[in-house]
């Protein structure tokens, strides 16, 4: 029987050993590797509230095609909009915004965010080499959606 067990426990371990998983890296840590190998930046501004942020977490960003393909073509970045630190990116310090007694918002969030004076979450935001937005949306997004998405960006340096 411990053979048995012992077999299975090499099966599990090498099934989790063929799911990557997907690189998050601060904004800063993506600006300074983009130095020496240019790519693209995937913003995901969410909350932690939002169960619609949770879903496209849980879903979409697990999917092996696109954690494949944000780790090898993009430099993807997570962001809490609520989050109270500041964030430094591109030589400029974005600072959190009180909105309430209990609530607030950083800048930089709403300045990537911001889609017709809304910022609705979560939303995806591709950054090229020179910061220009190359595409932004707001809503959930499927895989088999995102993933035509960034195809289509993954060249812009």
């Amino acid at each position: 029987m411990n053979k048995y067990a012992f077999i299975l426990l090499l099966f599990l371990c090498s099934i989790t050993s063929v799911f990557a998983q997907l690189k998050s890296y601060s904004f800063e840590k993506a600006e300074q590797l983009s130095k020496e190998n240019p790519r693209p930046f995937v913003v995901f501004i969410h909350t932690s509230w939002c169960k619609y942020c949770q879903l496209m977490h849980n879903t979409t960003f697990k999917d092996q095609g696109i954690i494949n393909v944000l780790n090898s073509d993009f430099y993807f970045i997570s962001l809490d909009a609520e989050v109270e630190d500041d964030v430094v990116f591109h030589n400029r310090t974005f600072k959190f915004q009180a909105t309430g007694p209990s609530s607030g918002i950083n800048e930089l969030a709403v300045e990537l965010g911001t889609i017709d004076d809304q910022l609705v979450y979560p939303t995806v935001t591709i950054l090229d080499m020179d910061n220009n937005i190359l595409y932004q949306k707001a809503s959930y997004q499927k895989a088999t959606t995102l993933m035509a998405v960034l195809i289509k960006n993954r060249n812009h340096k």
